[in-house]
């Protein structure tokens, strides 16, 4: 009887946490990464002009360099969203000696909350839609969510 008691009190078994996260912008793949093992990877959508790296804001590209995913948005206009700490010193420096405003507000994130109709959800997954975030299905989401803390280094590759 006790160890069934025991056996009673053990909690659900937890996802493995992430402890960096990689993005190939030419494959379209966002990867959760723990030590040499791979948890799980991701088709992503990027930015309307996904090509190169994020000089300006408005240029609708993802940036590609090494960042931290640094807070996080439950409430967001997307299905949640995690921060990406773009831009840092570099891209700020970059974005000056060409007379640009680097912009920011570069996101992982799901699907948009407006959109109720799953025939448009579907068509949003195989397109480049974002202004320059990354964006998953919203289960997809949810298991990102649970499995990146704040203060988790993300790169971003071309």
């Amino acid at each position: 009887m006790i160890l069934v008691l025991l056996a009673g009190c053990a909690s659900a078994p937890q996802p493995e946490l992430a402890d960096r996260v990689v993005v190939h912008k030419s494959s379209r793949t966002l990867e959760l990464w723990h030590g040499q093992t791979l948890l799980r990877s991701y088709r992503v959508a990027l930015g309307g002009a996904p090509v190169g790296h994020k000089f300006r804001s408005g240029d609708e590209r993802t940036p590609i360099g090494d960042y931290v995913l640094d807070w996080r948005n439950p409430h967001s206009n997307f299905h949640k969203s995690i921060h990406i700490s773009y831009p840092n010193a570099r891209d700020r420096a970059t974005a000056r000696a060409l007379g640009y405003d680097p912009g920011g507000m570069i996101m992982i994130h799901g699907q948009p909350n407006h959109i109720r109709s799953e025939r448009v959800r579907r068509e949003y997954a195989t397109r480049d839609w974002t202004d320059g975030c990354i964006a998953v299905q919203d289960h997809e989401m949810d298991e990102i969510w649970r499995m990146v803390r704040d203060g988790t280094p993300i790169r971003i590759l071309p």
